[in-house]
């Protein structure tokens, strides 16, 4: 998630660069299996917050990681950045019923928008929704496991400011379990990570150039191996070694 100004006219968050084959992918795939709650939280926030409804991961990626959650099985997981929780209430309806996830946002006006729908969808007990600013949850959430650095969760989505998710990885590492996974999303940064400078509008510098060099710290991280996927503006997948 990020700030983005509301005048921006944003293109389309898909790498790829048929808008037609987005669309068919879209329509064909993704659309006809998304969830009726999802479709409504995805027009309401649409009519909130307009071109800031980009915020939402598309309706493919959410469908990925609904799949991804099912074979994964996973029984807690931790969401950092909610925004109306589209991608919030795609985990939750892959979960077990006894599946608990810990969502984080400093943001709980824009939560409260998705929030009806999640009800609607009978999955809102397997939420714990906590207001705050993600590093500080953290933290306090390693002071808590001790110094032993418990594992908690099987899965972790950051989808939060990308400026921060040097130090974000650096915390969820530790919190994640051995053979678990961490999604990091936005890696591609709508393709301007390959775009000259002179090319890249001004709202996408600022986060540009940490995502570029996040991107080239993972490929070397011996903790974790990777996979990078071309999914909505770049998904990168961080399965914890050790």
């Amino acid at each position: 998630m990020a700030d983005f100004p509301s005048q921006i006219h944003f293109p389309s968050k898909s790498l790829l660069q048929s808008e037609s084959l987005t669309k068919y992918i879209l329509e064909t795939s993704a659309y006809p299996r998304e969830h009726q709650q999802l479709k409504e939280i995805r027009e309401a926030t649409l009519k909130k917050y307009a071109c800031l409804s980009v915020q939402n991961v598309p309706a493919d990626e959410a469908q990925f990681l609904y799949m991804l959650m099912k074979i994964m099985n996973p029984k807690r997981t931790l969401e950092i950045g909610v925004f109306t929780g589209y991608s919030l209430l795609a985990t939750a309806l892959a979960l077990p019923d006894d599946g608990k996830i810990t969502a984080i946002d400093v943001d709980s006006e824009a939560y409260k928008i998705g929030l009806p729908f999640i009800k609607k969808a009978g999955v809102e007990h397997k939420i714990n929704f906590i207001q705050s600013d993600a590093i500080s949850a953290l933290d306090k959430m390693l002071c808590n496991n001790g110094d032993k650095g418990e594992r908690e969760f099987d899965f972790v989505f950051v989808d939060a400011a990308k400026s921060s998710y040097m130090e974000f990885h650096e915390h969820v590492i530790k919190l994640v379990k051995i053979g678990g996974i961490i999604a990091y999303d936005n890696t591609l940064w709508f393709g301007s990570v390959v775009w000259e400078e002179e090319h890249v509008p001004e709202f996408l510098k600022t986060d540009r150039k940490p995502l570029m060099e996040f991107n080239t710290f993972l490929a070397s991280d011996p903790r974790v191996e990777i996979s990078q996927l071309s999914i909505g503006d770049g998904l990168t997948l961080c399965r914890r070694l050790s």
